[in-house]
């Protein structure tokens, strides 16, 4: 339960003072033993805290995954299994699974999303990596525009799309390779550009390092760098990009 919507009973006289006194009264993060659920993230930032599922036992995934769901009726994984899917599909059968991005949700029905990001790619091979960051934005409340393999290879097919690019509140780079997008799309626009050096290459690509320092060293303004792979970071920062944007109007 939401603090407003603590608020809001009381006011209208579902529950006791005493009731919402206790509900404020909860320590910060409930111990599980083996984690301590950060259970007043969202009042806090915004943002509710997110599962990362690789190298989770099943056991801990799964009470970690029901004790989330349990307080705001919808939870998001990143970096889940096909298996980790499946068990977790067995106790909670609305839960929605992408073997692309490797998310696993339980989102409610109705959500508004606003202003809007673009999440761009040079090639197709980096769209796990961008749809791990636009579905990211997505259940944070953002509008997501998506605008997929556009690499410097053949820049046509990015200035094509620059419209819809410029009109967005803050663009998303995904990028292998020489990691080049991000410095073109930091000319191009007037927005802030996240850049996400992926793993996709070969030779002196070296796993994704030469397409993070290409981005690290970009000579255009208005870019920042996360880690390689990353785009849960990305889309996470998108969000709150956004969410600034939205509040300005």
């Amino acid at each position: 339960m939401e603090v407003k919507e603590v608020l809001k009973q009381v006011q209208a006289g579902e529950i006791s003072v005493e009731d919402a006194e206790q509900f404020f009264r909860r320590q910060p993060f409930e111990e599980m033993g083996y984690a301590k659920l950060d259970t007043h993230r969202k009042i806090r930032s915004g943002f509710a805290e997110v599962i990362f599922c690789s190298g989770k036992a099943d056991e801990h995934l799964l009470q970690i995954f029901g004790r989330l769901y349990a307080q705001d009726q919808e939870v998001f994984g990143t970096r889940a299994s096909q298996a980790q899917y499946e068990m977790i599909q067995k106790q909670y059968p609305q839960t929605i699974y992408d073997p692309v991005s490797r998310i696993i949700k339980i989102e409610k029905e109705g959500k508004t999303r606003q202003g809007k990001v673009a999440v761009c790619t040079a090639g197709t091979a980096d769209i796990p990596v961008a749809e791990e960051a636009a579905q990211t934005a997505e259940y944070f409340g953002t509008q997501i525009e998506r605008v997929y393999d556009v690499g410097v290879s053949g820049i046509h097919r990015l200035l094509s799309n620059l419209d819809t690019i410029q009109q967005a509140n803050c663009v998303v780079a995904v990028a292998g390779m020489e990691g080049a997008l991000a410095s073109v799309l930091g000319g191009l626009v007037d927005k802030p550009v996240i850049a996400v050096p992926t793993s996709v290459g070969y030779g002196a690509s070296m796993n994704g390092l030469s397409a993070l320092l290409t981005m690290i060293n970009s000579c255009a303004n208005g870019i920042a760098v996360v880690n390689i792979d990353n785009g849960y970071g990305a889309g996470y920062l998108a969000a709150q990009i956004n969410r600034l944007a939205v509040a300005a109007v």
